[in-house]
């Protein structure tokens, strides 16, 4: 018997790092959120994840990735594929928004975005997303989340 496809809906949308990520429902062991990265944007501190797989589609725009300590451009249409241990970051450099799709496997890491993240409803909240005591807060927990910051 085939099992019945289900739509992925969008839960919510928050600031991280001040990136925009919308996380999705799935069904499956994995993570799925779509991205946007405002132009001049920095990523998170480099860091890596022990147990997690990781995966950008770039669907719009530019973004800079540093993989292991080699720079890579990713362009629309590029896939970034990470397995565990890979020490990466990534910013968007451009005069442009960059768009992208992410993967998380296994499923745990949307609950990062959700912890650290600033509702889209809030006022400031891109600003915010980026605040001292964010930055605090993603220092003190990434971990908890298999996210191992090399600062």
């Amino acid at each position: 018997m085939r099992q019945k496809s289900h739509e992925m809906k969008a839960i919510e949308t928050f600031w991280v790092l001040g990136h925009k990520v919308t996380n999705y429902e799935t069904t499956g062991d994995y993570d799925f959120s779509v991205g946007e990265t405002p132009a001049h944007t920095q990523g998170p501190p480099p860091h890596m994840h022990n147990k997690l797989s990781e995966t950008f589609l770039i669907t719009e725009g530019e973004m800079e990735f540093m993989l292991n300590g080699d720079v890579k451009i990713a362009k629309p249409g590029d896939l970034i594929d990470l397995p565990p241990k890979t020490v990466h970051t990534f910013s968007n450099k451009t005069d442009k928004t960059c768009k992208w799709v992410n993967i998380h496997s296994p499923k745990g890491f949307r609950g990062f975005f959700e912890f650290v993240g600033i509702s889209v409803d809030k006022q400031n909240a891109q600003k915010d997303s980026v605040s001292e005591s964010v930055i605090k807060t993603v220092i003190e927990k990434a971990a908890d989340f298999d996210m191992y910051l090399k600062l």
